[in-house]
């Protein structure tokens, strides 16, 4: 049983997505980010940077896997699902998930923040991460 602490947002639905399709029990622990929940020493104690999503793997000795990637990863090893074997197949799913983490996840994340959370609206910023974000997914 996988035991995943997360909450609303595309990063925290990533692993829940993963989850569903790999066809993994697991149970859910949202987080309350506005409470920073996910700043409390009991969270703190499994995802020392205090961000989500992290799992424990109950059936691994209650091993603790967090940010995104690197649960995104340790699952498909564990099923055997969505990471093949072949080398450059395997290199090719590796670098799309990097790409990911690295250009269009931040990006996008960025002008979300920008764009429906910052207190106020700084059309430069909201204009600069969504050109980039846009750029990403071309």
């Amino acid at each position: 049983m996988i035991e995943l602490y997360t909450a609303g947002t595309p990063n925290g639905h990533k692993i829940s997505i993963a989850l569903e399709e790999m066809g993994l029990p697991y149970n859910v622990h949202a987080l309350d980010l506005s409470a920073l929940e996910q700043k409390q020493p009991e969270y703190l104690a499994i995802n020392p940077n205090g961000r989500i999503p992290a799992i424990i793997d109950k059936d691994n000795d209650d091993f603790v896997v967090f940010e995104s990637g690197a649960i995104l990863l340790y699952l498909a090893e564990k099923t055997g699902k969505f990471l093949p074997a072949d080398p450059k197949a395997r290199s090719k799913v590796i670098q799309w998930l990097m790409f990911q983490m690295g250009g269009v996840g931040p990006m996008m994340g960025q002008a979300n923040v920008f764009y429906r959370y910052f207190p106020e609206k700084i059309p430069a910023a909201i204009e600069r991460y969504q050109t980039k974000a846009d750029a990403c997914l071309k």
